[in-house]
């Protein structure tokens, strides 16, 4: 009764908390947990952290679950642990969450498991507000949600008069995604969509609040980078690439059914190319994304998967 009780608390917070023990299984997923990840509890219990479900990386992409896992340190040193990271969602895109990892002591004062308590990041109010007006106004993208060409064509002219007059800076990305005919030639349309809407909502949880984003056209997407400099720009392209790398979507969802297995041959994946450009005082619009278009291809040129700015 009074475990039932417990079950029933923990399930009725918004964040998501998970049990595991010193060999990282997961003993306990609770209903935050189903709703951020999109992993039900039934699909979770029994497998470890790393077992192709949640594969941490950081704003990096780097692997934590290979190298630098918060659980493991917990489970090592008895000491908690805070960071910032990004998960895999079932649907295959990137989500930011805060993770605070802590012990779990057995009645001799050993760490017996660890308990990690991670909170959804990717509801930025700034860009959800734009795009709540954007929704209003038709100007977002049917199938990945993200603004439409119209949309940011408003954002580039704000963002330019803004540069005119008060010489505030931004730039410009433009990302394609590679070998996209390849995956709807081989996988059909309805996997086509599926990536299109994972590589958007990756793209998204990349961003800071106050970025914009849009469907270009196609496989096309672009970014507004505004108050940044070439470095800045650099990084957030970068980000946005190694994130999409590390996104996938599961053999039973890239095939609308099916059980599937969880081999990394059965994934779904794709790479983008990306390439910026830092917005010129008195430059057209034509101009501005011209640069950034050809930085692009240059990338597509060089082998692709890469990204390349400039001013």
């Amino acid at each position: 009764m009074a475990e039932d009780l417990m079950t029933n608390i923990v399930d009725s917070i918004a964040e998501g908390v998970y049990i595991v023990d010193r060999d990282r299984r997961i003993g306990f997923w609770n209903k935050g947990a189903e709703r951020i990840t999109g992993y039900a509890r039934a699909e979770v219990v029994g497998s470890r952290c790393s077992d192709n479900i949640l594969r941490h990386v950081d704003g990096s992409g780097c692997e934590l679950c290979e190298d630098g896992c918060p659980l493991l340190g917990v489970l090592e040193d008895g000491k908690v642990r805070e960071v910032e990271v990004y998960l895999h969602h079932k649907a295959g895109h990137r989500v930011p969450v805060g993770v605070r990892g802590s012990p779990l002591w057995d009645e001799e004062g050993r760490v017996a498991g660890a308990i990690e308590i991670f909170v959804d990041h990717s509801e930025r109010s700034g860009i959800l507000s734009e795009l709540e007006r954007a929704r209003k106004e038709s100007l977002t993208d049917a199938l990945t949600g993200l603004g439409n060409r119209r949309f940011l064509d408003l954002e580039l002219e704000g963002r330019l008069a803004e540069l005119e007059a008060n010489g505030l800076p931004f730039g410009f990305i433009i990302a394609d995604i590679d070998f996209f005919k390849r995956v709807n030639d081989e996988r059909g349309h309805d996997a086509g969509d599926r990536v299109l809407k994972m590589v958007a909502a990756t793209i998204s949880s990349s961003l800071r609040r106050f970025d914009a984003a849009a469907r270009w056209g196609g496989e096309e997407f672009a970014v507004v980078v505004p108050n940044a400099d070439r470095d800045l720009l650099g990084a957030i392209a970068e980000r946005m690439r190694s994130l999409v790398e590390r996104s996938w979507i599961e053999p039973e969802v890239a095939a609308a059914g099916g059980a599937g297995d969880r081999t990394h041959g059965g994934r779904l994946a794709v790479t983008i190319s990306a390439g910026g450009a830092m917005a010129r005082k008195g430059e057209p619009v034509a101009e501005l994304l011209a640069r950034a278009d050809g930085r692009l291809y240059e990338c597509k040129r060089g082998g692709r998967n890469r990204v390349l700015v400039g001013d």
